[in-house]
């Protein structure tokens, strides 16, 4: 695949990647969304800066998208857990980017150094995405 667009993925999606000026999939992206949008398990390592946290959050944000439903209070959709805090952020950030268009979509990060009350808060709602 040499073209996000050709991977299937909702327009809100590829609006996003292209106000991001990504246009071609890294070979990790290439070799494993087609498959996670499958609903197939994935194993993938690559190096740091090759795009692996969007080889993931594609094919959920698709998913999310299609499966249209609101989260139920005090959990969470989907929830992606990461070794550090700063990860974890940064996996955040790029759900957000990448699911910019995608209405609503709660995106909440339950890590050490935030506030707890509005952790807390945003879990009690529910949410879409909770990387911790």
């Amino acid at each position: 695949m040499t073209s996000f667009n050709e991977f299937g993925l909702a327009e809100p999606i590829l609006r996003a990647l292209a106000q991001e000026k990504y246009t071609n999939p890294t070979p990790i992206q290439a070799q494993t969304i087609p498959l996670a949008c499958q609903s197939r398990d994935v194993i993938g390592i690559a190096q740091t800066g090759t795009g692996k946290t969007a080889a993931f959050a594609l094919p959920i944000l698709n998913h999310l998208l299609n499966k249209r439903t609101r989260p139920a209070q005090k959990s969470c959709r989907v929830l992606v857990l990461s070794p550090t805090r700063e990860l974890s952020a940064q996996i955040g950030d790029s759900f957000r980017a990448h699911g910019r268009h995608i209405r609503p979509l709660e995106v909440a990060l339950a890590i050490r150094g935030l506030p707890i009350t509005r952790q807390l808060r945003a879990l009690a709602r529910g949410v879409d995405i909770l990387a911790a």
